[in-house]
């Protein structure tokens, strides 16, 4: 076979054998470009619009004609712009454009797709086309019917079965007795409770088989059903306190009797019914469906009873009146009448509770008065955030539950006078409350008090109430707020609490001055408190570096007797200052006292200073402290301890080389507690260690697969700007090296999709390009570039991503898009690409004088060739060969022919120089020659390389400046969209 026969054969899939193919985009020569013409033009895609820009050097006139979907800006003045982007890769809503040159002038024929608009103006000295979806039509507008007036509601459904019976289940669950009755639809109950019995009233008449009730339970002892005109009923018989509640789903009512996990009923408020005439009650039970008199057969008497749909709703405690009294209920009223002419009748939702006489009601402040009649309401203290532990918390012989019922009957009968009532039965109430340490009770009544009485925020007892409350719930910053209310600004038993919460949020100084000013008061709280404020006081000496004055706060703590947990706190701290005077040994021994503690809150910080100690003087290994910290971080949760704990564990972890452990120790924490300064350092060390893993080296010793896995298990973490971008760039290169190109384009895409934007954005999803293009993914390549574009980027990066896009097209088969992309690029990587993509074509002779001419006067050199050159000159050989093209062919031997020795594949330059007549090719040379392998991985080592050397990309933000990267385009020479 003749060479020129054999080269025609396979000429589509020539390359060199055992050289490395031209770098493109790889290659480290000074990138010279074209100077910038009188017409620049810039694209841009956002995720609704797409914008097309024209700049003149110099301005122009432009006038815009629209015909159909086809727009023309015509110009008056001529100019040759690069328009390659429209045409080869038109932005959204385009479909191609056109350059005309017509009387002088420029036409810009730009054709849009079927569903776009374009909106042309001016704007900075350029000319911008915006191209969006075009808006649907308007629907036409549809006259609103009137709703019929005056049409009655609906009937509802009747619920009794077929038959007329109800047939009750009975279920025992977790000691639990669940009542069922199933009605053919939905309808309205009561259930409540009078003396020894659970009654059950609906409000339809249907007979209620309840032969299933089981029998020998503790939670009943009988169940006996009844019948009237209008309604049906269930008694049953249960001891006092059993509790029960109420539920319905569809058209089936359940009655729950004995503890268990039931949702609570809403509260059925009854109020003073002010309208006018007769005195009254008014109550809103939402779906009453009816009013019914029940006749009780144990008592001899009837009860009014109003049904509702559920879901359930009712009064949680028995309410005594004068005339009536009502009956506590999981669903729905029931009243228990002491008079003949009790009256029950309802409005929709609106029950009213009447005589024709009015009833007989007391005054708001009857409950109070009842109060002090036996005890007297709590009376403020004689400073406004003073406990009055002494009178408040005072029950009386009825107890607790009727002491509280007291005071909160009074609260809800001024509540109901509206927003002009006094506040005197609930601020009793929550002195109450607050005297017997039920924080949250108090801080709901105190804010809902203050919803409508807002002048209660300039009262200095109702800052103090609810800012201990607060203290006690443990909310330090919404105490710190009541306490620094001016009108507690002088007052020195607010200064003590504010003291006490700076402590608690590690505001030490604050602590210290605050606790100075509260000494005043110091005297006047009760020894437990007095002992928290001066132990809160110890500590924040001891964080300031006072022992002196930590231990004399200590001293001071320990003055008066107090409960044995109080005192074991007190002595945590003193561990902690005797630790501090340099005596570990002496305050070994208290913490080891101390972990005996019967709290986890003092025996657990107690463990971790102990541990931390024996670790230090050598008695246990960090192999042993890391066990004893890794369970010590489940027992104890909530406060500093547990931040502390987390942090000597991933230090430890750190120091064993066991990063992931560490790492996962150190995140488990997340943004719990982020007020206290031990969040802060936490955050700092996760910060720290994984800085010092992927930027230090400490994680250059695993392996790159397992490097990866930890990056992205921990990704969160990358810090943002230089740095960041360092971290990654350090792995990617790691990945690159051993051809892990897939992890390593993943890397960088999470990089560019969620972390960077503008400049910085483009310059990584380059390189993500790149890497596409080394894995031969080239659409993904080109995917990169286009998802990345913007009008503003450096000349270097955007004639950089030129070349990327140029070879991805290149990849594809679309050679003529490719040399359109670098028509105008000048610069030698240009040059070479543009070879290549000719060489591709089959254009043989255009092919051999690109190669010729990349060589140069490399011919006038001395010493062998180096291998892109000798690639250069293979091609070039067998381009002129090829093309016929004897003449240049016999130039190139004569230049040339002193270098074949000298190759690397000397039977190869020898064949290709030889031209078709002289030259003998045998199938091994044809093999190697029409081998691209060896060619692409030439250029994937110069991409290696390219990878390792490469700085960091232009525009990024550094870790000291945390304003986003959009901001780095404005810094960024303008030039024209890549």
């Amino acid at each position: 076979m003749s060479l020129r026969r054999a080269l025609h054969s396979s000429v589509a899939a020539i390359c060199i054998a055992g050289v490395i193919a031209p770098a493109g985009v790889a290659a480290t020569t000074p990138v010279q470009v074209a100077p910038r013409g009188p017409l620049d033009v810039h694209v841009a895609q956002a995720k609704d619009f797409s914008r097309i820009e024209l700049h003149w050097a110099g301005g122009a006139r432009t006038i815009t004609k629209r015909d159909g979907q086809v727009l023309t800006l015509k110009f008056n003045r001529d100019a040759n712009p690069d328009i390659a982007r429209l045409r080869v890769d038109p932005p959204r809503w385009l479909k191609t454009a056109e350059a005309r040159h017509s009387a002088g002038g420029l036409e810009l024929v730009l054709t849009l797709a079927d569903d776009a608009e374009a909106k042309v103006g001016t704007a900075d000295g350029a000319t911008y086309v915006n191209l969006f979806e075009r808006p649907p039509p308007p629907e036409p507008e549809i006259a609103e019917t009137a709703p019929p007036v005056g049409e009655p509601e609906p009937a509802r459904p009747n619920p009794i079965p077929a038959g007329g019976v109800v047939q009750m289940d009975a279920k025992l669950v977790n000691g639990q007795v669940l009542l069922s009755f199933p009605w053919a639809n939905p309808n309205g109950a009561a259930v409540f409770r009078r003396g020894d019995a659970i009654w059950v009233v609906f409000d339809a008449p249907a007979d209620l088989d309840v032969s299933r009730a089981p029998r020998g339970l503790r939670q009943f002892s009988k169940v006996q059903s009844f019948k009237g005109a209008d309604y049906s009923a269930v008694r049953i018989a249960a001891p006092k306190g059993t509790p029960f509640f109420a539920s319905s789903v569809g058209a089936v009512w359940t009655v729950a009797i004995g503890p268990g996990a039931q949702s609570q009923s809403s509260q059925v408020r009854i109020v003073r019914d002010d309208v006018g005439g007769p005195a009254a009650l008014k109550a809103v039970v939402s779906g009453t469906t009816r009013t019914v008199r029940v006749d009780d057969p144990v008592v001899g008497d009837a009860l009014s009873v109003v049904t509702a749909l559920g879901p359930s709703k009712g009064v949680p405690s028995r309410r005594e009146y004068v005339q009536m009294a009502v009956l506590p209920s999981a669903q729905g009223l029931a009243l228990e009448s002491y008079v003949e002419d009790l009256s029950l009748s309802h409005d929709g939702d609106l029950v009213q509770i009447g005589r024709p006489a009015g009833l007989t009601l007391s005054p708001a402040s009857a409950g109070v008065e009842r109060a002090e009649a036996e005890l007297g309401a709590p009376q403020p203290a004689g400073m406004p955030a003073l406990i009055d532990y002494a009178n408040w918390p005072k029950t009386g012989h009825g107890g607790f539950l009727a002491r509280y019922n007291g005071l909160l009957n009074a609260s809800m009968e001024e509540a109901a006078q509206g927003r002009d009532a006094p506040v005197a039965a609930r601020m009793a109430l929550a002195r109450f409350l607050v005297g017997s340490e039920l924080s949250f009770e108090a801080i709901g009544v105190l804010n809902d008090t203050a919803r409508t009485h807002q002048e209660l925020l300039e009262d200095p007892e109702f800052r103090g109430l609810r800012g201990i409350a607060r203290v006690m719930a443990r909310r330090y910053k919404e105490a710190q707020a009541d306490f620094s209310a001016p009108i507690l600004a002088d007052d020195p038993s607010a200064a003590l609490w504010r003291s006490y919460i700076a402590a608690q949020l590690a505001q030490w100084p604050e602590a210290r001055s605050q606790f100075a000013a509260g000494a005043e008061a110091f005297n006047q709280f009760t020894p437990i408190w007095k002992a928290r404020f001066a132990r809160a006081d110890a500590e924040a000496a001891l964080a300031l570096g006072d022992i002196d004055g930590a231990d004399a706060r200590i001293k001071l703590a320990l003055m008066d007797r107090t409960e044995p947990l109080e005192e074991l706190a007190t002595r945590l701290i003193q561990a902690k200052v005797v630790e501090a005077q340099g005596h570990p040994d002496r305050a070994l021994r208290i913490y080891a006292a101390l972990t005996g503690a019967p709290v986890e809150s003092i025996s657990a910080p107690a463990l971790l200073r102990a541990t931390q100690i024996r670790m230090t003087s050598g008695k246990i290994t960090p192999v042993q402290a890391a066990d004893v910290f890794d369970g010590l971080r489940y027992r104890w949760r909530g406060d500093s301890t547990e931040l502390e704990t987390i942090r000597a564990l991933g230090q430890l972890y750190l120091n064993q080389g066991r990063y992931r452990e560490a790492l996962e120790a150190l995140r488990s924490a997340g943004q719990r507690l982020p007020d206290l300064p031990e969040a802060l350092q936490l955050q700092s060390d996760l910060a720290n260690a994984f800085r010092s893993l992927f930027l230090d080296g400490a994680a250059d010793g695993l392996e790159p697969i397992q490097a990866l896995a930890l990056f992205f298990d921990f990704k969160e973490l990358t810090p943002l700007g230089a740095d960041g971008d360092l971290m990654v760039r350090r792995l990617v290169r790691r990945l690159v090296d051993v051809d892990l190109l897939d992890q390593a384009a993943d890397l960088l895409k999470y990089q560019a999709d969620n972390r960077l934007d503008g400049v910085p954005r483009a310059q990584v999803a380059t390189d993500l390009a790149v890497i596409y293009l080394m894995d031969r993914r080239p659409e993904q390549a080109l995917g990169a570039i286009n998802a990345s574009r913007t009008t503003i980027l450096p000349i270097a990066l955007n004639n950089e991503r030129r070349l990327v896009e140029a070879r991805a097209l290149m990849n594809l088969g679309r050679l003529d898009a490719a040399l359109e992309v670098i028509e105008r690029d000048t610069s030698k990587e240009g040059s070479d690409l543009r070879a290549e993509v000719v060489w591709k074509k089959k254009d043989w002779a255009g092919a051999g004088i690109l190669f010729e001419k990349s060589l140069g006067d490399r011919w006038k050199g001395p010493g062998p060739l180096a291998s892109d050159e000798e690639g250069k000159l293979l091609r070039a050989g067998v381009a002129y060969s090829l093309a016929g093209e004897d003449i240049a062919l016999t130039r190139l031997r004569e230049r040339y022919q002193g270098f074949t020795e000298q190759a690397r594949n000397p039977d190869a330059l020898r064949v290709a120089l030889s031209g078709v007549q002289d030259g003998r090719l045998s199938v091994a040379d044809f093999g190697r020659i029409t081998a691209d392998n060896e060619a692409f991985a030439g250029w994937v080592s110069k991409m290696k390389v390219k990878f390792r050397d490469r700085p960091a990309p232009v525009g990024l933000r550094t870790a000291a400046t945390p304003a986003p990267a959009k901001t780095a385009q404005a810094a960024a020479p303008a030039a024209k969209k890549g």
